[in-house]
């Protein structure tokens, strides 16, 4: 099993290196052909990669955050995530065919 966490931004990899979150790859782009049945991935993934994952048999767990108007499009430092109540929370997607 391998634990990923995606994300481009300085802020949640110390965020997440405080947290103590265990990460085996740590990559600003996922390839899906790389993620195993069994693997965890961490990150802000849009809907339909989260269901690709799902359907492949790995877990997702969402960065979430709430952030407001003005800082967003800003980078956002791991104090402030912290301040804004950052956290992993995971995630189970199915795709509705039709």
């Amino acid at each position: 099993m391998t634990t990923w966490f995606v994300t481009r931004h300085a802020g949640a990899k110390q965020w997440a290196q405080s947290k103590g979150v265990n990460v085996d790859r740590l990559v600003d782009h996922l390839v899906m052909d790389e993620v195993q049945s069994g693997d965890q991935v961490l990150g802000s993934l849009p809907v339909n990669l989260v269901a690709e994952l799902n359907k492949k048999g790995a877990r997702y767990f969402h960065l979430t955050l709430i952030v407001s108007e003005d800082l967003r499009g800003q980078e956002i430092s791991a104090e402030l995530m912290q301040q804004l109540g950052a956290k992993l929370e995971e995630f189970f997607v199915t795709k509705i065919e039709g």
